[in-house]
């Protein structure tokens, strides 16, 4: 009994002895919320980005800006101080229109560009009609302008080669995707991925096969070159 007293004594004077002063920390309280000592901040980040990825267009339409380029020629040249398409500019453009006609859900921008030769703001104005040449031509082709945009020429300021001289890789156009038409009913419905790898038309029509030839020419076949 008395030792059993004597070390319940020697406990309280021990806690007594280890109390804290004022200028210790207090751990009696927790003011936080259960778990913020592990959260740094960033809890909630992937599901925020993975439902950024599935719901802005900008992913998408840099997907179907890269299927653009890699499927077409997206530029086509001038003659010096020109803004006439020539054969070859509208043969490029032709394919363009037959791209973008696969696509109605989406908008295009043309930029317009000059060489080096002349002043800035003439340059600057030149680019402009260069681009809305390209916009004229491919509303001709049957493109509803209003997904088409000829926008502030870039004139001489980003050469594709450095040089104070004529350079035809200059003088050009350049058509990208700028986007997806807003009241669209696929864009309503956030179907950007099917627009992104929607095949071309001319994909759907079927393979001719040599058994359907079998019944024009017989079995037996014949015919032809020996």
């Amino acid at each position: 009994m008395i030792r059993a007293i004597l070390t319940g004594a020697s406990l309280t004077a021990l806690l007594a002895g280890c109390s804290y002063s004022n200028k210790d920390p207090v751990y009696t309280a927790f003011h936080r919320e259960a778990g913020a000592l592990a959260d740094t901040g960033h809890f909630g980040n992937a599901t925020m980005n993975n439902h950024v990825a599935m719901t802005s267009t900008a992913h998408h339409t840099y997907n179907l800006a890269q299927r653009f380029a890699s499927e077409v020629m997206t530029t086509v040249n001038f003659a010096f101080n020109s803004a006439q398409l020539d054969a070859g500019a509208q043969d490029t453009l032709r394919e363009q229109a037959h791209f973008i006609k696969q696509f109605p859900e989406v908008r295009f921008k043309v930029y317009g560009h000059a060489d080096k030769v002349g002043s800035e703001a003439y340059n600057k104005r030149l680019g402009m009609a260069r681009a809305r040449a390209v916009v004229d031509f491919l509303v001709g082709q049957g493109i509803s302008r209003s997904r088409l945009e000829a926008v502030v020429s870039f004139g001489e300021t980003q050469p594709i080669i450095v040089t104070e001289g004529r350079e035809r890789r200059n003088r050009r156009t350049v058509t990208e995707v700028s986007g997806f038409v807003e009241d669209h009913p696929m864009v309503l419905d956030g179907k950007y991925a099917q627009v992104v790898y929607r095949e071309y038309v001319r994909s759907a029509t079927a393979r001719t096969t040599l058994s359907g030839l079998t019944g024009a020419f017989g079995a037996g076949g014949g015919g032809g070159d020996e």
